[in-house]
């Protein structure tokens, strides 16, 4: 199937669109856990945490099931098959009174919008290919990163005038409006000539192709340990500013402006990326993203929080590198995937967040009085990308000094 390399607005923001309800339904939460949390009688506050990590372990399990199934199915189907997970599991959340309910209900709703999340990444595979598509994946996360910037402001303005159920009855609609736009505007992109034959064997002949994949895996691999040492930042943020710094109310706008960091970002990526390949921006952002990590660790080792409008200046540094790092790891790994893009992205997805998911547990039950923890992990992990980074580098020179 030709790749038409052309700019499509809409496509690219309907794309955003279904990304975004992912984006939504974790961000306008944030000004509502610790209510969520009294509401449901949890004694241990940092347990609230697990309503926003769960909520990715569902996404990385359901990209696994679902993601596949769109290789036989067509992508369409499947999208609504997600949502209507999503809306069973939002009944789930809206009607529990018990904590472990709640978490099983967020579970699901990941796995629900997994659908959305993945596939829409497996369309733009579809249709576009090399640093082109980093390009289509950096303005589709761009405008996808434009909810994170508004969420929690919009969460915090419907927990005050009504409840925290009403965060959930928003995301829902908000969810109909967009699967009705997909359903009238968006054909099929997946041939019914290049779909895969449903089997028992397609999952494990669909992984074994994406383990054959080295750059597939390295590429997966940091993106788990970018996601989930960003994934602690969304696990705690609401604990850092409104506990430790005891800023409450402003709260969404110190979340919104560091959204717009990432943002900006993505932008630039999207202005650059065909110029200097996604390689090239991915790695240098990565070396920034653990230097400026252990900047901050050297300079505060002693634990004491630093003052906010400095913390502030480290995570949009830190974020801004980010931003250069997501569209460009999921392209790079897609890129040898183009015959098996749906069960590509999917293992793609549901191996990097297994990594991540752990990762935020882990460091986000030290992340209490202090944000050492949190860079500390942003260190760990950013080294660590950064060597997988290197050998990619050298595998590359001997394949060039080979050919």
């Amino acid at each position: 199937m030709q790749k038409p390399q052309e700019f499509k607005f809409e496509f690219v923001a309907l794309m955003a669109s279904l990304m975004s309800i992912v984006a939504l339904s974790i961000d306008a939460l944030l000004p509502a856990i610790p209510e969520i949390g009294n509401t449901l009688n949890v004694t241990d506050p940092s347990k609230n945490q697990l309503l926003i990590t769960m909520i990715f372990l569902g996404i990385g399990c359901g990209q696994l099931v679902l993601g596949p199934l769109s290789d036989s199915f067509g992508r369409k189907p499947i999208v609504y098959v997600g949502f209507v997970i999503f809306i069973i599991a939002s009944i789930f959340c809206l009607t529990t009174e018990s904590f472990t309910i709640m978490i099983i209900g967020r579970t699901l709703q990941g796995f629900g919008l997994a659908s959305a999340r993945t596939i829409s990444i497996s369309m733009v595979r579809d249709q576009f290919e090399g640093d082109y598509m980093a390009k289509i994946i950096s303005i589709i996360v761009m405008f996808f990163l434009l909810i994170p910037v508004i969420a929690p402001t919009l969460g915090q303005f419907l927990f005050h005038l009504f409840n925290w159920e009403s965060i959930f009855y928003f995301n829902l609609i908000f969810g109909v409006g967009i699967m009705v736009w997909f359903w009238l505007r968006q054909p099929e992109t997946l041939a019914k000539a290049n779909r895969i034959k449903f089997s028992s064997s397609l999952y494990i002949d669909g992984t074994k192709k994406f383990f054959k994949s080295g750059e597939a895996v390295a590429y997966t691999f940091i993106s788990g340990f970018i996601t989930g040492s960003f994934m602690v930042y969304l696990s705690t943020s609401q604990q850092i500013f409104q506990e430790q710094y005891k800023l409450a109310e402003m709260f969404p706008y110190i979340f919104a402006s560091l959204a717009i960091s990432i943002g900006l970002a993505t932008f630039l990526n999207s202005r650059l990326v065909e110029r200097f390949g996604m390689f090239n921006i991915a790695f240098k952002a990565c070396v920034a993203y653990a230097a400026i990590s252990l900047l901050f660790v050297v300079l505060f080792f002693n634990g004491n929080n630093p003052n906010i409008y400095i913390l502030i200046g480290f995570f949009a540094l830190q974020f801004f590198a980010v931003g250069f790092l997501f569209g460009n790891l999921r392209a790079l790994a897609m890129q040898p995937l183009g015959h098996i893009a749906g069960i590509g992205a999917a293992v793609n997805g549901f191996l990097s967040t297994v990594l991540a998911v752990p990762i935020a547990n882990f460091i986000g039950t030290y992340v209490k009085t202090s944000v050492l923890p949190l860079f500390l992990g942003f260190s760990f992990f950013g080294i660590l990308s950064v060597l997988v980074f290197l050998g990619l580098k050298r595998k590359q020179k001997r394949a060039l000094a080979n050919a």
